[in-house]
């Protein structure tokens, strides 16, 4: 079941990190008590850097930080950070260590994709832009242009369920640690607290609830307030499906128009039929996806989808400028959602996930006027012929890397 939207929101949409950065860093400089950040990615220079550096100055001054990265996404901490982590007080857990077999045990691609950031339980912070600098790229190296991607700014209810679930699996990390060390009473009570930990987020809400929005800065949507929300997760225990739900439940809804841009598009087949019935009943369904060479599986296994999309008479459009990192949506101008999910089986099977869905008017209304402007003057059109003139090596790629994709998850036991 997929959480009820709740009234009395305060939503701002914030276009890459040159938007989320600057509007972390001055909630951090105004946390007194606890800041949660987990991310995929921290690549502590650039733009991101002053994120790292506003944790830093926080825990001198006796907030509680608490910092989870992927050990895929970040396979190491600089020894220079840690020492400055430990100096200042930040705490940081890597999420599933690899070991030596690394990824070549099936479980371990369970990954922690999503990208939060909490504090003092009244100000959250929800997409799919990693704690990495526009312009750096891990595949593609220094960007000409800075990558395109989303998360939203929100106040209100919904914190609280981000804090609570943050907390849970803090607690968790580190009851797994203790009982690596064979510390079973300390594992013991660190399990505990992940599951008493759900209603701390009561006590920040009712101190600082009056506090206000962080400034607007630049490429910072309006400030929206009174919005109704909620955010959606997605694990391997009670959310298994729940993101996917929502697409599927906002699709089917539709009536006017469809637009989603998701950086790595392999939908699986209720999405695909879900997608096709809308264009049937007369809904203009738009895709934005990634028009970069980024890795083969990527690249290349969603092109036979993309063909029976185009079949089914979905438009489809590549971004050109930069690499397309977003995973956003917006339907009729009644329904947005802005997280870290993918539509492809990693996000959709494997990895945790978490999207914050809306449907104030105001806020899907700025959401679809950028994406629309998007895919006017800065994606490529794709189109059958396109697909289907290019060098037979290329479309054998295609089939390859998409029964590869197709094995791999067989291996997972999933069917998709």
């Amino acid at each position: 079941m997929t959480a009820p939207l709740r009234p009395g929101h305060r939503l701002r949409l914030l276009e890459g990190g040159r938007a989320l950065f600057p509007a972390m860093v001055q909630a951090m400089d105004r946390a007194r008590h606890l800041i949660h950040v987990e991310t995929y990615i921290f690549v502590f220079a650039h733009d991101a850097l002053p994120v790292a550096e506003a944790m830093e100055r926080a825990a001198r001054r006796g907030v509680q930080v608490r910092l989870v990265v992927d050990a895929v996404g970040t396979p190491q901490v600089p020894p220079e950070w840690v020492q400055r982590f430990r100096a200042s007080g930040v705490q940081w857990r890597t999420y599933a260590p690899l070991g030596r077999l690394g990824l070549l045990i099936p479980s371990r691609w369970r990954r922690l994709h999503r990208k939060l950031c909490v504090i003092d339980g009244v100000v959250g912070f929800c997409g799919g832009i990693n704690l990495i600098d526009d312009r750096d790229d891990v595949v593609l190296g220094r960007l000409a242009v800075p990558r395109l991607d989303y998360a939203v700014e929100v106040s209100g209810p919904l914190v609280g369920d981000m804090l609570a679930t943050m907390e849970r699996l803090w607690w968790r990390l580190l009851a797994a640690r203790r009982a690596r060390r064979r510390e079973f009473r300390a594992a013991w009570q660190a399990w505990r607290a992940a599951h008493v930990g759900d209603d701390l987020h009561a006590w920040w809400q009712g101190w600082f609830m009056e506090r206000d929005a962080t400034p607007a800065g630049p490429d910072s949507g309006p400030l929206v307030h009174g919005a109704a929300a909620a955010v959606l997760w997605r694990d391997n225990v009670r959310h298994r499906h729940d993101i996917e739900h929502a697409y599927l439940q906002a699709i089917a809804q539709a009536r006017h128009e469809l637009i989603i841009a998701n950086a790595y598009f392999i939908p699986g087949r209720r999405l695909r039929h879900a997608l096709a019935q809308a264009v049937a009943r007369g809904v203009r369904v738009r895709l934005l996806v990634q028009g970069k060479y980024e890795r083969f599986l990527q690249y290349h296994a969603p092109r036979p989808v993309h063909a029976w999309l185009l079949r089914a008479g979905v438009e489809i459009r590549e971004y050109a400028p930069s690499a397309l990192h977003a995973k956003v949506a917006v339907a009729d101008e009644r329904w947005a959602t802005v997280g870290s999910t993918n539509l492809d089986p990693i996000s959709l099977l494997l990895a945790r996930e978490a999207n914050v869905v809306t449907t104030d008017a105001r806020f899907v209304r700025h959401l679809r006027a950028r994406l629309d402007h998007l895919m006017r003057t800065a994606g490529v059109a794709l189109d059958m012929e396109t697909l289907q003139r290019r060098p037979w090596r290329e479309r054998a790629r295609d089939w390859i890397a998409f029964a590869v994709m197709r094995a791999v998850l067989f291996l997972t036991g999933h069917r998709y």
